[in-house]
């Protein structure tokens, strides 16, 4: 089974699904596991941390299906090398999100890579499609990690309508099962990039704590807000914030991002220590609205499996929900 768009024609594979980049837990063993399953799975480049990166793009040079490398486009700007050891690895496609890509597009295009590059407006869609993208993400507020204000049911038709037919479309914002995939294509998109629902996977390389805490949380459990930003000194350009599950360090500080910045030195040092002893009471676990969809921590193989088969059922008129499908 498969589902033809063409995202999957631009890259090459056989289901229009893509995995976040989500910085450093979507590592090797995760894209290697989505791109197996027949997905687009993309190293979380993330920052920019070298040795990790090296590390990781060693782990796909025999890579044989497609796959992409993602990075935080204002952060590569002030590492612009990470991008070589990125083409090195020879991946399908560079994935460039929250900046200007116009900087890096001539060296990942003249690699021979495509650029896919994530937006939150119709200008940075412009700017993108001026830098040469091959393919845009649609990215909602519902996202998890960082993000901007439109929902994504408004900002894929807007991208899409933008777009008229130039570049394949992807979605991206509290999509996690096959239902999402299904509305979204619905809307214009040729597929969908998913963070969270991959988070909660066994290959993902995040905290088993951090897995336990999506599969318990509800619809509602999360909240955008810069607190997690602060608190790791990590403040992020506007017009982004992160969106991450509400714990008792959010609880704590919102309403009280003044104090909190006032009191930043002792904030640090608690959030930094709590980060490292993996006490995520205080540590952020950036997820995004579709945890209340999100049970168990399967394989990435079984994720891809069940979403495109559950989409294909909702887009055959063979099912209308969740629930299994009609007799």
């Amino acid at each position: 089974m498969s589902i033809s768009t063409p995202l999957t024609a631009l890259l090459g594979i056989t289901h229009p699904i893509l995995s976040a980049p989500m910085d450093t837990i979507a590592g090797a063993r995760l894209a290697m596991a989505v791109s197996a399953a027949g997905g687009f799975g993309i190293l979380g480049g993330g920052y920019g941390d070298k040795a990790w990166l090296e590390q990781e793009t060693a782990k796909l040079r025999d890579v044989a299906q497609p796959f992409g490398i993602g990075f935080i486009t204002w952060s590569l700007a002030k590492r612009p090398e990470l991008l070589d050891i990125a083409l090195a690895a020879r991946p399908c496609a560079v994935m460039l999100s929250f900046g200007d890509p116009k900087p890096f597009a001539p060296r990942i295009k003249s690699s021979g890579a495509l650029l896919i590059c994530q937006v939150q407006d119709e200008s940075m869609a412009r700017q993108a499609l001026d830098a040469g993208a091959d393919m845009l993400i649609a990215q909602g507020s519902e996202a998890g990690g960082h993000g901007a204000s439109r929902t994504t049911i408004d900002i894929v038709p807007a991208i899409v309508d933008l777009v008229a037919g130039r570049v394949p479309v992807a979605a991206a914002g509290g999509i996690a099962d096959g239902r999402g995939v299904a509305a979204m294509m619905m809307l214009g998109a040729s597929g969908v990039l998913l963070g969270t629902r991959f988070y909660a996977s066994q290959e993902c390389d995040g905290a088993d704590e951090a897995k336990k805490r999506i599969c318990a949380a509800t619809s509602g459990s999360s909240i955008r807000s810069i607190i997690f930003d602060l608190s790791r000194n990590n403040v992020w350009p506007a017009p982004f914030d992160g969106r991450a599950l509400i714990n008792d360090h959010a609880r704590r500080w919102m309403g009280r991002e003044v104090e909190l910045l006032q009191n930043i030195g002792a904030v640090a040092a608690e959030y930094a220590a709590a980060r490292a002893a993996g006490n995520f009471d205080i540590a952020g676990v950036f997820a995004g609205e579709g945890v209340g969809l999100i049970h168990d921590i399967p394989p990435a193989a079984e994720i891809v499996d069940r979403i495109v088969t559950e989409a294909d059922q909702i887009l055959q008129g063979r099912r209308n929900s969740s629930a299994a499908p009609r007799g």
